[in-house]
């Protein structure tokens, strides 16, 4: 989470929070590698920047891989003050789902997983890697309907692998 910056022209710069929303933070997020919750904040949340604000007037749809993509000013064209600087949070404990535990317990969980009653409860949807040599490989598993179960190769590519990284 921080004060969102963009490298143009040789030099670093901030962007103006006009239209910033959860949709421009999640493509921040997923060009930062990160995954979460995206969340986007306004108004230097994150203190105000120096130096250049670089764009202004964002409008991602969600989907794009980098700002680059998304609706926006020129580069440099903007009318903001740094108290608009544009910050983001991919932190995976934000707006944080509840779930029905044992015992009837609410419990706080992640997007991944959270000990509830003693029990470690999951979201369904989230994914796991299991049997492999480290945490980062081995067989993509999905929780779906209360069980664990695994997904089919047919039409797998990289694509498919790059989606489930990005969750975990």
């Amino acid at each position: 989470e921080g004060r969102v910056e963009v490298y143009h022209d040789g030099k670093w710069g901030t962007i103006c929070d006009d239209q910033w929303d959860d949709r421009d933070a999640e493509v921040v997020c997923r060009q930062l590698g990160l995954s979460g919750n995206p969340k986007a904040l306004s108004w230097a949340h994150y203190g105000q920047g120096s130096g250049p604000i670089l764009l202004d007037e964002v409008e991602c749809s969600g989907n794009e891989l980098s700002l680059d993509q998304c609706k926006k000013s020129d580069w440099g064209q903007q009318n903001c003050d740094h108290i608009e600087d544009a910050g983001v949070s991919c932190d995976p404990f934000t707006d944080i789902p509840l779930l029905q535990g044992p015992t009837g317990l609410l419990c706080m969980v992640p997007t991944r997983a959270a000990r509830c009653g003693g029990r470690k409860q999951a979201v369904e949807g989230t994914v796991r890697l299991a049997g492999g040599r480290s945490p980062s490989e081995g067989r993509v598993e999905v929780y779906y309907n209360g069980d664990w179960g695994t997904v089919c190769d047919d039409g797998w590519t990289d694509l498919n692998a790059q989606v489930v990284c990005r969750q975990l």
